[in-house]
């Protein structure tokens, strides 16, 4: 497992230039997301600040992994399972807040089941978003 619940991977660590925010790309470099006004499909752990990077990658994402009970994938991304209680909750949150700022192209979101089920933590987004965390959670997915 790589970038999203582990130390920030080659990928993570720094973005291309075209990629930091308030840089522009070369002429003629510009993707469609690009030119939509999207971001691209690529983690920027510069947007967190060292102290937060830090906390993101080395606490929080594998204290996730260690909760994590299932995945399942969906059409558009997958699903994690987590238990349903207030620890848990709150790791995801924070997790969650932050993981946005890297990775502004996920949509995330947090679920409770009814009737006391579990916890999902559920990972989409446009095209190409599914291949990306793919790659990024091989082993959490599985």
């Amino acid at each position: 497992m790589k970038h999203i619940f582990q130390v920030v991977t080659a990928i993570g660590l720094i973005a291309p230039p075209a990629m930091l925010p308030g840089s522009e790309p070369a002429p003629g470099l510009r993707s469609v997301s690009q030119t939509r006004g999207e971001s691209p499909l690529a983690c920027n752990a510069l947007a967190l600040s060292p102290e937060t990077r830090k906390r993101h990658f080395e606490k929080i994402g594998p204290a996730l992994l260690k909760l994590k009970k299932s995945a399942r994938e969906l059409a558009d991304g997958y699903e994690l399972e987590f238990p349903a209680n207030r620890s848990a909750y709150q790791v995801l949150t924070e997790w969650a807040f932050d993981e946005r700022l890297c990775c502004p192209f996920l949509e995330i979101g947090l679920r409770f089941d009814r009737e006391g089920g579990p916890l999902w933590l559920r990972l989409t987004g446009r095209p190409g978003t599914k291949e990306f965390i793919k790659s990024e959670l091989a082993s959490a997915i599985q």
